[in-house]
């Protein structure tokens, strides 16, 4: 086991505009999981890659443990990856793929086994043993790939997208696989991901990266409840928050002819500069009101979910003359669900507002 930190980790491509990761600042605790969560392009493979050892580190360095590893080749690194294609021998049966990386570290045959059919144990892969990667399904392969990396007993393991060639309900249940055998086994693990609900249900704490740089790195409650900035707000959930820029006016936030109360200190910072803030508010923070007392909004769709139900509704902001348009979605009881077409009026509950400055993009508190 061992702790992982990035110090100011740069990886500049050649001829790139801009560093692919931009002076990466992050401490992983000895047995953490922890998530790398961003858009396509963000960063978070190369992160990965130049803690593995596979991509250069241009500035900057990166530690396990108390070991600089910036320059140390990838063997000698102790961890061992996962990555989304899976990577196994089609000529090898289940247990010759498990223990490959053994044999060529020379480990004696017996340890090899016992150390296989331990993992397989763990995996649930007993009695595929003397089985090729063929004759498995995508998940099975999966076990195996984590598997192979299980009989290293590396100081980190790192993960690259696992689970994006599988289906989705065999994705769901081989990612609730991976969180409780990495807590079995404690061992320190940077998993990458693209999908924020992959990203909240697994980690201990989730890293939000875009365009090469940390946004913030928190448990996955504190992201959800206090982004640090407009990007995470709109990222971190699903349905992401609703997001709508207004005038800062007496008293709060005028949205769509409506006031929404905002403190008067918060108010003055958001709004300095440029008399515009941008408030949020989660789907479930919204509720219903009387007619001319909220937020207006038209239904467009509504989305049943059977426990749920989502609108998809327009709000019109700005003016007579200048009307913008802006999506809100809410989540209301699935029973009682308004129809598409309807006006209704909006109220953001007590507490959950998030207010940002609208030209820095950042949390105001």
């Amino acid at each position: 086991m061992a702790t992982v930190s990035f110090q100011q980790a740069s990886r500049i491509y050649p001829k790139a505009e801009r560093p692919a990761v931009d002076a990466l600042d992050l401490d992983i605790a000895d047995g953490e999981f922890l998530v790398l969560v961003g858009p396509s392009g963000c960063g978070k493979s190369t992160s990965l890659r130049m803690l593995a050892g596979l991509e250069e580190v241009d500035s900057g360095s990166v530690l396990i443990g108390d070991r600089d590893v910036t320059d140390q080749p990838p063997k000698e690194r102790d961890i061992a990856m996962v990555f989304q294609n899976y990577a196994l021998y089609p000529h090898m049966t289940v247990g010759e793929n498990m223990g490959f990386a053994l044999k060529l570290a020379g480990v004696k045959k017996t340890e090899i086994a016992g150390r296989v059919a331990e993992a397989a144990k763990i995996l649930d892969l007993s009695d595929y043993l003397d089985r090729r990667p063929k004759a498995l399904s995508g998940g099975q392969r999966q076990r195996v790939a984590m598997g192979r990396a299980i009989v290293r007993s590396p100081q980190v393991f790192l993960m690259d997208e696992p689970l994006s060639n599988l289906d989705a309900k065999l994705r769901v249940q081989t990612r609730t696989q991976i969180s409780a055998l990495q807590r079995r086994l404690g061992t320190t693990t940077v998993y990458v991901t693209h999908d924020q609900v992959e990203a909240m249900t697994m980690g201990d704490r989730v890293a939000v990266l875009k365009d090469g740089v940390l946004q913030q790195v928190d448990t996955p409650g504190a992201l959800y409840d206090r982004p640090a900035n407009v990007f995470v707000a709109g990222f971190i959930g699903s349905p992401a928050m609703n997001l709508v820029t207004g005038d800062a006016v007496d008293g709060g936030v005028r949205i769509g002819g409506h006031v929404l109360p905002v403190p008067r200190e918060q108010l003055t910072r958001a709004s300095a500069g440029s008399g515009k803030v941008t408030v949020g508010f989660r789907p479930e923070a919204l509720h219903l009101v009387g007619e001319g007392q909220g937020v207006p909004v038209e239904v467009n769709v509504v989305e049943q979910l059977g426990s749920d139900a989502y609108l998809y509704t327009t709000l019109g902001t700005g003016d007579d003359d200048v009307m913008h348009t802006s999506d809100v979605v809410v989540r209301t009881e699935p029973r009682s669900a308004p129809a598409a077409g309807q006006k209704l009026w909006l109220g953001v509950r007590e507490g959950d507002l998030h207010v940002f400055d609208a030209s820095t993009q950042q949390r105001v508190d």
